[in-house]
């Protein structure tokens, strides 16, 4: 014996039959669970409907896509790894030390002297930058030689010279330091 459709008389098909018995099996806490779920998913899609949160999810797909591309992404995934596996293996007194190194490192390396010496360095490379990039270039043996007959020539490799024997000296007397053979 089958059963008819009350609208068509007819006999029901699969799919009535399937959403039929659906409708039967599910139980209160289901469709509540199937409600939540199916607000949240509305949720993200009206978040999607916002052009900055639209921009930003793709603009990290694409970020994404290209560094699958490059593999730079099993990179990342590894890093994240080893920063994960060094926060788990990091003690209390390994965190400890670690802050006082910062905050020693911040009082020694902030100084007006060093911001100033910083910021000189900074300008003057910009401005020798300019500079040698508007003259043209010429070369061979005989234009190197001929600058380095030029008086500035010879005083930069002075200075060049001098700096570089200076820092030498402070490391060899910075190697012997009692300090440096305790640590």
């Amino acid at each position: 014996m089958s059963e008819t459709t009350p609208l068509t008389n007819e006999m029901p098909n699969d799919a009535e039959r399937l959403a039929k018995a659906v409708t039967e099996a599910l139980t209160d806490s289901m469709v509540e669970r199937l409600t939540n779920t199916g607000a949240n998913a509305m949720e993200v899609v009206d978040k999607l409907n916002d052009e900055d949160t639209r921009d930003a999810l793709m603009y990290a797909m694409d970020r994404l896509t290209d560094l699958h591309r490059v593999g730079a992404l099993e990179t990342l995934f590894s890093l994240l790894e080893l920063v994960h596996g060094a926060k788990s293996a990091m003690t209390d007194s390994m965190v400890d030390r670690l802050f006082v190194f910062v905050e020693h490192m911040a009082t020694n390396l902030a100084t007006e002297e060093l911001a100033t010496l910083a910021h000189n360095a900074r300008r003057a490379m910009e401005e020798a930058i300019d500079e040698t990039a508007e003259k043209p270039t010429s070369g061979g043996l005989m234009t190197t030689i001929g600058m380095l007959s030029k008086p500035e020539t010879q005083q930069a490799l002075q200075l060049m010279l001098a700096f570089s024997s200076k820092l030498q000296s402070r490391a060899v007397a910075l190697r012997g330091s009692p300090e440096i053979e305790g640590n």
